[in-house]
């Protein structure tokens, strides 16, 4: 009998992201209609909530198949994520007009400007996050489906 292990990663893969995400819209477009800010918030919203689920269950998928040789740990594997969403939510960002590169800082819907160094050190965090997410939930996951 076939147990579909590629499913069940990509189905454990595609929990943490489908759960958090829209939260996180809802917090931005409730933040957007009390608060009254004139940045289309939601427009920054839309490669996450479009993209960044089905990228984690095939990543979980690639860890499933890369695992008998590499014998890297889930959360390593996980927290090597963000160094391939990052240049890509950004490549997608400065195409639609989100944001604007320039020397020092990075400027968000015309208004905001961030310096490189605390992107930097939001980076950081978001690596451990995801080494976090990954090792705790991703990995239970993996456990409880008899995957990993």
């Amino acid at each position: 009998m076939n147990t579909h292990p590629y499913l069940r990663a990509f189905l454990s893969g595609v929990f943490a992201p489908t759960l958090i995400l829209p939260l996180l819209l809802t917090f931005f477009v409730v933040t957007r209609l009390v608060l009254h800010w004139p940045i289309p918030i939601e427009r920054g919203l839309v490669f996450p909530m479009a993209l960044v689920p089905a990228l984690w269950g095939l990543w979980s998928m690639l860890w499933l198949w890369s695992h008998p040789q590499t014998h890297l740990p889930v959360g390593v594997h996980g927290a090597i994520l963000p160094f391939l969403l990052l240049p890509a939510g950004t490549l997608v960002a400065r195409y639609v007009g989100i944001i604007t590169l320039d020397a020092w800082v990075v400027t968000w819907f015309q208004a905001f400007h961030i310096p490189y160094v605390l992107i930097a050190c939001g980076f950081l965090a978001g690596i451990a996050a995801y080494y976090l997410v990954w090792k705790y939930i991703v990995g239970f996951l993996n456990r409880v489906l008899g995957i990993a």
